[in-house]
């Protein structure tokens, strides 16, 4: 990716002095003077790469014009670049960018993407002059939700999805007339590999610069309009990351968004009444480094949502003048005013703070500001420059075939030997020994996929048992470059590390994808077929290995080699090292290590296990370190995992390790199409990890999954005993069975038997007092949940056939015969039970929930009541007549034998809760982390939905004063209105909480590997 600093790289030197002077003067920082220079005065020479042929005058429409460039580098399927010249080039209606397309404008100045003065269909909702699009990722069929922000509107345009990779824009400004209300600049929802720079945003009348963003984002400046940037959460549901960026002069806020996971890295916000504002009724995991607010008149941030575990707002050293107040809570109105009219924040912390190690977490606010006289000069641009295109030196020229064929190691490294500066264009470059880059190399390519340094299989220098060996390794310190390339080291390498890095501090490495994983192209366009047996999953080295002293900046990068023992490896330094926007997926044990490292900071880490490539794997282990912060921190499993993972991370003897904004998730969704309609499906997983941290050297864990504050130190104090509530002093919670794969669904009868399923098992057991722990059935039938009708007889919901599957037996039956219910009508039963999910997830992803006529989001709460409140059409009713189970919708991917995935409320909760219609019950919603109570209904329909707790979780059981206990890391009671009475721990997370025995005045506990219960008798 290009870097800036344009003014020292275009203007002789005394104007970059006066220039400077002139900034901190009149506009308070350097990017308003150095905006809009053209980082690329001329394209460097590729072959492969498409130059649009338009009129760019400003009054001809160039749209299909550059529509057409476009799709023609779409036609590969393997991505390709666009150069757009200088020009202006009028827009009448929606460019769309398919994946893998990379749009960049050349010239001496510039190019500019008009909207002219009221252009027709740009006047209400939200329409955007460009889309970056999705394919089918999931082979759904007919888009289910099309892009509402196109225009105009088709129902075949898909928008960028979590399988949306290395599409991007940069050197192209935007510029939008009068009279155009609904306008924005660019709708860029993608994923990894995904990047916006060097772009200025006239905005003018408009909406927006940026309507939903992902991935990452820098030297981007906004002017004008009614936000700089309106986004909610991205499609792979995790951060987004802006870098070296500027607003200026937005009518409402400079950023208006939601679950975003916002990471700001050097940016500035002036001349706006809010700087970033929190949509009503939502979260975000906020981080702020070296945020500059100047005369913001509401606040700098507005937080919404207060007692939700998912509001995560941290700044580290923020400045600020004629701001009077920093933080505003909209819930509470709560202010935290700055002290000074100008002033520095050294730290700004809200959400849920854990003390120490083993504790639970509470809510606080930590703000720490000191008065200035004045603020300081504005720094240069945090990320180091590239040298102009000029001093490029094409590989081509140098000897090199990059065929995929042809062995170019040696003029590889000739090429490098002899010039500074080394360009490869779109190719696949062979080598058979490791490339030795010099302490000032810059390596420069623009798609990391189309562009490959590749490895053959069997490479002799690479086999056997030995030390790592590097496909590109870095000369120890120095100031090296390498960026917008990709790494392939094959997978019959077991040596191999593909990037071996010891540069300094002052080194780069940005828009490196380390190939292996799913998804890698070969020269001929073909998927690498990692099936193939010859192929060994965790056996090779590290994909980026720092070490030996070696740091840097570390921008954007994706490491998802199977291959790979690990994704990022630290190991052995002390040099500082700043990694942003890391994706590290898809390894066997481990996705980020770090050993033996000191001074190192990680802002918007992600990392994701797969079900084959990562069911074992921990997100991050840091042994013998200290000194690190990890901040706006993902630790994602996916959600068709099918087996519990203890912890996301490991420390091993640490000090000094500071998280902030930790999220530990695996909850997902898909929007699909099927015979019944197109709609949005969202589920929670039933395996995300069961804590976030385990200190394995004094055997202390973290249970809370979403946390603001954390500080590990090298001797934490113990954690402080739960606060037990009267009544239960003396209870004490007792293991009854162990040794269970996971176990959950649990049901209990008039006698107060227990009965649950371990589904990896396709079991299903009975536990009773005096009986003891006994097998109801274990034929394979992927039992999942239970429910038990008036007669005794247990309804079982598998997940077995192309939908769910429901079916009754009798548990006192040896081999028990099997009565298949078929899903009828919905119809009246005053006097039946009806079962319901006890946990639900729903966030509304895939549908813009900004409703195009108001500019207001539907909230959370808004969309589970609507949710909750319909009714589904069809039933599964208990031979007996006296229990009835809604059919809820059950999305499918894949095949519809065995190897597809099902998922639905029902098969997702860990258990139902039961009721009569116009009874009320209390069930979690995980999206929000509260407990709500409703009315049952009709069709499995929950009305009149108030929220209790601000606290909830994977399940919660009510006993028979109206008491809640919830689960969530560990046991939480309420009272009947939600007032906390205190807190129960377990030896275990526990998951499924169910009142039984034969006073039912037993609490049993569901963890994944063990029951357990409580006496809650004289409570």
């Amino acid at each position: 990716m290009v870097r800036k600093n344009l003014v020292r790289r275009y203007w002789p030197r005394k104007h970059w002095m006066l220039a400077a002077s002139l900034t901190v003067l009149s506009l308070g920082i350097g990017s308003s003077v150095w905006a809009g220079q053209s980082v690329f005065v001329t394209a460097p020479h590729d072959p492969l790469a498409i130059t649009v042929k338009a009129a760019g005058d400003g009054k001809t429409d160039d749209t299909a014009a550059i529509q057409a460039a476009i799709d023609t580098a779409a036609k590969s399927g393997a991505g390709s670049i666009v150069w757009l010249p200088s020009g202006r080039y009028r827009l009448t209606r929606t460019l769309l960018v398919p994946p893998a397309v990379r749009l960049f404008g050349e010239g001496a100045k510039r190019p500019t993407l008009v909207l002219a003065d009221r252009t027709p269909g740009f006047d209400t909702g939200v329409k955007t002059m460009m889309t970056f699009t999705g394919a089918d990722q999931y082979a759904t069929g007919p888009v289910p939700v099309p892009v509402p922000s196109a225009m105009p509107g088709k129902p075949d345009v898909r928008d960028a999805n979590s399988g949306t990779f290395y599409s991007a824009l940069s050197n192209i400004d935007f510029e939008i007339g009068d009279g155009n209300p609904a306008a924005a600049g660019v709708r860029f929802r993608v994923a990894q590999h995904g990047y916006l720079s060097h772009i200025d945003f006239h905005i003018g009348s408009g909406f927006a610069g940026i309507y939903q963003a992902g991935n990452e984002a820098e030297d981007l400046h906004f002017y004008g309009g009614r936000y700089g940037i309106v986004s909610e959460k991205t499609s792979p549901a995790w951060q987004f990351t802006l870098i070296d960026s500027h607003f200026e002069g937005q009518r409402d806020a400079a950023i208006r968004e939601h679950e975003v996971d916002l990471t700001l890295v050097n940016v500035t916000i002036k001349d706006t009444p809010t700087g970033i504002d929190i949509d009503k009724g939502y979260s975000d995991s906020l981080w702020g480094k070296n945020v500059r607010f100047e005369r913001v008149s509401n606040a700098a941030v507005v937080i919404s949502n207060e007692n939700s575990p998912f509001t995560q707002i941290g700044f580290d050293n923020a400045l600020a003048a004629n701001v009077p107040v920093f933080a505003r809570f909209r819930d509470s109105g709560k202010t935290v005013k700055g002290p000074a009219k100008a002033y520095q924040i050294g730290a700004f912390n809200y959400g849920l703070k854990i003390d120490t190690l083993g504790e639970m977490g509470h809510f606080d606010t930590h703000f720490q500001a000191k008065p200035l006289a004045q603020l300081p000069k504005w720094g240069d641009p945090i990320l180091p420059a590239l040298p102009p295109v000029d001093q490029w030196v094409d590989v081509r020229t140098q000897g090199v075939i990059g065929d995929g064929v042809a062995d170019d190691t040696a003029a590889l490294q000739k090429a490098i030997d002899n010039n500074r500066v080394v360009y490869l264009p779109i190719g696949h470059y062979l080598v058979s020994d490791t490339l030795h880059l010099r302490p000032d190399t810059v390596l420069i390519a623009l798609h990391p996929s189309a562009t490959q340094i590749t490895l053959a299989e069997n490479t002799p220098a690479y086999q056997g048992v030995g030390n790592a060996k590097a496909l590109v390794e870095s000369a120890k310190g120095g100031n090296a470059i390498i960026t917008g390339i990709g790494l392939f080291t094959g997978g019959v390498n077991p040596r191999v590390t593909a990037l071996l890095w010891k540069a300094g501090e002052g080194s780069l490495v940005e828009d490196v994808r380390i190939h292996g994983g799913h998804g890698t192209l070969l020269p001929n366009g073909k998927r690498v077929d990692f099936s193939d047996p010859k192929f060994r999953m965790d056996g090779q080295h590290p994909g980026i290995w720092v070490t030996d002293g070696g740091g840097g900046t570390f921008v954007a990068n994706w490491t998802p080699n199977t291959m790979s023992d690990s994704g990022f490896y630290v190991s052995n330094t002390k040099t500082p090292g700043h990694v942003y926007e890391l994706s590290a997926e898809h390894h066997n044990r481990h996705e980020i290590v770090l050993d033996n490292v000191e001074n190192w900071e990680f802002l918007a880490p992600q990392t994701e296990q797969e079900v084959i490539d990562g069911l074992e794997s921990m997100s991050l282990e840091v042994r013998n370190s200290k000194n690190i912060l990890f901040a706006n921190y993902h630790a994602y499993r996916v959600t068709r995992s099918l087996k519990p993972a203890p912890t996301a991370v490991k420390l091993f003897n640490v000090d000094n390790i500071r998280f902030r904004n930790m999220s530990t998730n695996a909850e997902s969704g898909y929007a699909t199409c099927d015979d019944n309609g197109c709609g949005t499906y969202l589920r929670a997983s039933k395996f995300p990890f069961e804590n976030a941290i385990t200190d394995m050297t004094h055997k202390l864990e973290v249970r809370e999954r979403q946390f603001a504050v954390l500080d590990v130190t090298a001797t934490p104090p113990l954690p402080a005993a739960a606060p037990v509530p009267v009544g239960l002093t003396n209870a004490k919670v007792e293991k009854l069975e162990d040794g269970f794969y996971s176990i959950a669904g649990g049901a209990v009868d008039d006698k107060g038997n227990l009965y649950f399923v371990d589904h990896h098992f396709h079991r299903i057991y009975r536990w009773s007092e005096g009986r003891g722990l006994e097998v109801v059935s274990d034929a394979a039938l992927d039992p999942v949940n239970l429910a038990v009708d008036k007669s005794g007889h247990l309804m079982v919901l598998s997940s077995d056939g192309p939908d769910a599957t429901v079916y009754s037996l009798d548990p006192w039956t040896a081999t028990p015969e099997l009565t298949r219910i078929a899903p009828t009508p919905v119809a009246a039963h005053p006097d039946a039970v009806t079962a319901l999910p006890g946990n639900l997830w729903n966030n509304g992803e895939f549908r813009d929930q900004l409703d195009p006529k108001t500019y207001e989001f539907t909230t959370l709460a808004e969309m589970f009541a609507r949710d909750a409140a319909t009714p589904k059409p069809l039933e599964y009713v208990s031979p007996d007549g006296c229990l009835v189970l809604p059919a809820f919708r059950v999305y499918r991917q894949g095949p519809t034998n065995f190897q597809g995935w099902r998922w639905s409320d029902t098969l997702d909760t860990y258990g139902f809760v039961t009721g009569k219609p116009g009874e009320r019950v209390a069930v979690s919603n995980g999206s929000e982390g509260r407990i709500y109570s409703g009315q049952v209904g009709q069709g499995g329909s929950l009305t009149d939905l108030k929220p209790l707790t601000d606290r909830g979780g994977e399940s919660v059981a009510v006993d028979a004063k109206g008491r809640l206990f919830v689960a969530n890391g560990q046991i939480f009671i309420y009272d009947s209105e939600g007032k906390p009475l205190g807190r129960i721990d377990t030896p275990e997370r526990p998951l499924q909480l169910i009142f039984g025995g034969v006073d039912n005045q037993t609490l049993f506990i569901l963890t994944h590997h063990s029951l357990y219960s409580l006496d809650v008798k004289g409570f």
